[in-house]
């Protein structure tokens, strides 16, 4: 039997951390080249010639508002939707000048948006993080006019890749998750561990 109440979607220990980590690592001094690269990287697929003059749409998970950056200039209204207070702060700071860009703090089943009103959406690296990733994108996908563009990122099954890729993939996520659990100073400290002495050095070598 129903009651009628749906839990929230949404990890709040996971939001308190990616608040944290975005206050840490503003991405203001991000080189304005690498900003573009990793844009065109995620947007190569984006159908921006069938958005109509002065659309509406919604970074859902904004985060640092490095995404909102390089889309607000396409378009007529974006709306920037965050859970983190922490996480808004940063995306304000970096976006001030975008007159264009709307600021909600809400989590993805509490989109501040009219339903079948928006002319496009995104969310990148984001939905896989709340408790059910399906009921993240419906929610997204309730906002947008019929036939609107959706672009996600969410990890996958690895289907494309070498045999050994999956092996180390798991061996990560279990650090990770191992991680996750522990106090933020120690999260923080591990990360700037595994930045300078795994990240790093394959990043230079590659």
């Amino acid at each position: 039997m129903k009651s009628g109440f749906e839990v929230r979607n949404i990890d709040a220990r996971v939001t308190k951390d990616f608040g944290r980590e975005w206050s840490q690592y503003d991405q203001s001094g991000l080189p304005e080249k690498e900003l573009r690269d990793l844009f065109n990287a995620y947007f190569s697929i984006f159908p921006w010639s069938r958005l109509p003059k002065n659309a509406k749409g919604f970074d859902l998970g904004c985060g640092s508002g490095r995404w909102a950056r390089m889309v607000s200039p396409r378009v007529g209204e974006l709306h920037c939707i965050e859970p983190s207070e922490e996480a808004m702060q940063v995306a304000k700071r970096n976006l001030v000048g975008c007159d264009n860009c709307r600021f909600h703090e809400n989590s993805v089943d509490e989109i501040p948006l009219g339903d079948a009103s928006m002319d496009f959406g995104y969310s990148l690296g984001v939905l896989h993080h709340v408790p059910d990733t399906r009921r993240g994108i419906e929610s997204c996908v309730r906002k947008l006019k019929h036939g609107a563009p959706l672009l996600l990122y969410l990890y996958y099954s690895f289907d494309n890749r070498p045999f050994w890729f999956k092996p180390i993939w798991t061996a990560s996520d279990i650090v990770r998750r191992a991680l996750s659990a522990t106090p933020y100073p120690v999260k923080l400290l591990a990360s700037r561990l595994i930045a300078t002495f795994v990240y790093f050095p394959f990043a230079r070598a590659s």
